[in-house]
């Protein structure tokens, strides 16, 4: 399995790696690209260097290097998370502006009808930014901002990031083993 991982520089990025870290428990082989802005949001929220980021990955990519063969339908990932998604990134994306690797790697997985996730991080929501994620929801894409789900008792935030991150594995049809689900109310 072969999985495109996307730091956007919107806030939240421990998502992007906790995801890496996943991705690397279960051998399961991962391609990273990293915005610019992403790593000053690394640095500045995070105890990770940009290194210790880069090396959880098995292939990391420059944002702007956009002959990179993850640019290419002609290879073969099973699906991308862009964890956090910036609202630039979602508008991008959402209208076929691929000036970057992200967003053309995300329009391929689009293209291609793979799975394409996206944990949007923005508050409060413009009316531009609601269309833009209607618009790529209706291209295929997931649109799964990080709320925690709370009916799974979280403590800590680091239970919070693990409750997304264990649902981001789900979506991409990952074993999940930690996803706490929902059972409903027994009689």
């Amino acid at each position: 399995m072969k999985i495109i991982v996307g730091i956007s520089g919107a806030t939240g990025a421990i998502y992007g790696i906790r995801i890496l870290e996943a991705l690397r428990r279960q051998n399961i082989e991962s391609h990273l690209i990293i915005s610019d802005w992403a790593k000053y949001t690394i640095q500045e929220e995070t105890k990770y260097t940009l290194d210790s980021v880069i090396a959880l990955s098995d292939y990391n990519y420059d944002n702007n290097d956009m002959a990179s063969r993850i640019s290419s339908g002609s290879f073969k990932a099973n699906g991308m998370v862009i964890a956090p998604c910036s609202m630039k990134t979602v508008s991008g994306i959402a209208n076929g502006f691929s000036d970057d690797l992200m967003i053309r790697a995300a329009d391929v997985c689009l293209k291609e009808r793979r799975k394409l996730i996206v944990l949007a991080r923005e508050t409060p929501l413009s009316l531009v930014h609601l269309e833009n994620m209607l618009t790529l929801t209706k291209s295929g894409g997931v649109v799964m901002p990080p709320v925690p789900a709370f009916y799974s008792k979280l403590e800590t935030i680091e239970d919070m990031i693990d409750q997304t991150v264990e649902r981001v594995l789900d979506q991409l049809g990952i074993d999940a083993p930690n996803l706490f689900r929902w059972e409903g109310k027994t009689s």
